[in-house]
């Protein structure tokens, strides 16, 4: 299936806030609801204004996936639970790596699925810290792909 992927801009950073929390309540089950309040905030104000920034749009025009990058590492991919299992999380990922040259990303280590996704699309565990940029107790997996 063949996906448009456009850049974000900053009108876009209220939905794709949205889309990241649903798909955090979706998959990282290992988050409390403190977790996910303490993380909104810095991923509206501090993150999204500093990524790189792409998605894809659903049939209902809404978007339905993301990626931030930030000069060769993939910083965020999220896409909207409906979607889930769509190929648009492997599309945006491939137009990062593809396009992009993001050859690294870190992986929360108790999101197993999203371990899974990275490795099936030829991405290897080079690392593991065992508290997030954060200073929170989410061991992170840092992962690196091919370069070229």
């Amino acid at each position: 299936m063949h996906f448009q992927i456009l850049p974000l801009s900053e009108s876009d950073f209220t939905e794709v806030t949205s889309i990241w929390e649903a798909s955090v309540r979706a998959s990282h089950h290992f988050l409390s609801e403190a977790d996910i309040q303490f993380y909104k905030p810095l991923i509206l104000n501090g993150y999204l204004p500093i990524l790189s920034l792409f998605r894809i749009r659903a049939a209902s025009g809404g978007i339905a996936g993301f990626i931030g990058v930030a000069e060769r590492r993939i910083e965020m991919l999220f896409v909207q639970p409906d979607n889930f299992g769509n190929g648009i999380g492997k599309a945006l990922c491939r137009f990062a790596v593809q396009e992009l040259g993001a050859w690294e990303v870190d992986v929360n280590e108790d999101n197993q699925e999203a371990l899974k996704f990275y490795i099936k699309m030829g991405f290897k565990i080079v690392g593991r810290s065992p508290l997030d940029p954060s200073g929170k107790p989410f061991p992170i997996l840092h992962l690196k792909a091919n370069a070229g």
